[in-house]
């Protein structure tokens, strides 16, 4: 088998088998040349120590001297060199108490979470593949290497990242690991809000964001989003669903396209719903005010998870009016841009398509077709430029001052006036005859 590498790879291995030094591309950047994928990094490990591959470089980062890693610079690109090494015993659920470097490559690849990413490629020598990566590959398998319970208790993240794997190239999980990772799904408590976060929104974004359920089935949302677990066994007696609450999120995530905040959007939009159920003598169920609850619960949980603030605005936002739904003319359709923000209108629709799709089909056509019609209006406003905020009201508070209003409060009073004035009659949206409507007011 032979791989491409990069040039500044190549050159990084050359330099340290010229010296006298094993080099070997590393990790997931093999798994992802063999599956055809294009690797985000290149991981170089070596029989060199730290100290020796800092000396064959002129540029270089000390990244992680104590782990044996160091980041070479060719010209802006860093390239990760790390020297063969055996852990020691982890005290903590994430860090070896100590490393000892080793020559042996072998040992080096034992200590690798997966088979899959345990294997090494050198130009010269080909594939190292010991423990099986490329049969797990071809099965299509994520397995540890080794004893499980070892692999995910020297780093409990390993316990997401099997299902991120999973979700990521569509592949299942070995029983034995998948043993593993039920029995230690609580050691996920050891592991920082950050580590979580990454993991669990490459899991979102991957194909199959459905495989969220079997992170449920494992335990592991119930150590990171517990929220979720009640929402899988919330049922929805309406016609309007054919699934639990749970269910229905995992169907939507299915059907909104693969970014962050679309699919934040969507794991949380229903978040609120376990905790507003109402059943009436009917036998009805319904969730008022779930949308408003949600949103409180989303900033929740997102901060939990370290979320950035622009990202936990934007999720509130869109769970906030999820469920939003004007009919299909053109002032309502202003009214709610003006309301949702026009930076977030054009999500917010994707959202109610998403969330249409993952209900049951009862009048699922006249729901798609309002929502078709609002997008259908809501093109037509922008293509007219119409007004549907403060920011494009044709007047401003200093043309107010300059009418011979003071500053002060009732300079937004009126700008507000005037911008319902136009929501409604998008053709007011003339500076002469706002200033009219001012005058006469």
């Amino acid at each position: 088998m032979q791989l491409i590498i990069p040039e500044k790879a190549a050159k990084i291995l050359h330099t340290l088998e010229e010296a006298g030094y094993e080099a070997y591309v590393v990790g997931g950047c093999v798994r992802d040349s063999i599956l055809g994928r294009s690797p985000d990094d290149w991981d170089i490990t070596t029989s060199a120590k730290p100290e020796e591959v800092k000396s064959l470089f002129r540029r270089t980062i000390d990244t992680g001297l104590i782990h044996g890693t160091v980041t070479v610079m060719l010209d802006k690109e860093g390239f990760e060199v790390t020297t063969y090494r055996v852990d020691g015993e982890y005290e903590d659920g994430r860090h070896p108490k100590e490393v000892e470097f080793t020559a042996s490559l072998e040992e080096d690849l034992k200590r690798r979470d997966f088979t899959i990413n345990a294997m090494a490629y050198n130009p010269v020598r080909g594939l190292v593949d010991l423990f099986g990566g490329m049969e797990d590959m071809e099965n299509k398998i994520i397995r540890c290497v080794g004893n499980p319970v070892e692999r995910f208790t020297e780093d409990a993240l390993r316990i997401l990242r099997a299902v991120r794997f999973s979700a990521q190239l569509g592949f299942s999980i070995e029983e034995k690991t998948r043993d593993g990772i039920t029995a230690l799904a609580p050691n996920l408590q050891l592991v920082s809000a950050e580590r979580i976060q990454t993991e669990l929104i490459k899991l979102l974004v991957s194909p199959n964001p459905d495989y969220l359920r079997l992170a449920y089935e494992t335990g592991i949302t119930k150590e990171i989003l517990p929220e979720f677990d009640k929402c899988m066994v919330t049922q929805q007696n309406t016609p309007h669903h054919c699934y639990t609450v749970g269910e229905h999120i995992l169907h939507s995530l299915l059907n909104i396209r693969a970014d962050k905040v679309l699919r934040l959007t969507m794991l949380l939009h229903d978040i609120g719903k376990p905790l507003v159920k109402k059943t009436d003598e009917n036998g009805r169920d319904h969730f008022k005010t779930h949308g408003a609850e949600g949103e409180k619960m989303a900033v929740s949980i997102l901060r939990r998870l370290k979320m950035d603030n622009d990202t936990i605005y934007k999720v509130r936002t869109l769970i906030k009016w999820h469920d939003d739904r004007p009919e299909g003319e053109a002032r309502a359709v202003r009214r709610a841009v003006n309301r949702i923000g026009q930076e977030l209108f054009p999500m917010y629709l994707e959202v109610q398509r998403a969330d249409i799709l993952a209900q049951s089909t009862y009048k699922r056509e006249e729901k798609l077709e309002r929502l078709s019609k609002v997008t259908l209006l809501y093109e037509e406003i922008l293509r007219r430029g119409q007004c549907v905020s403060l920011k494009t009201l044709a007047v401003t508070g200093k043309d107010i001052i300059a009418a011979g209003y003071k500053p002060g409060k009732e300079i937004g009073e009126i700008l507000n006036r005037l911008l319902q004035n136009v929501l409604d009659h998008p053709e007011n949206n003339k500076k002469e005859i706002l200033l009219t409507m001012i005058k006469r007011q």
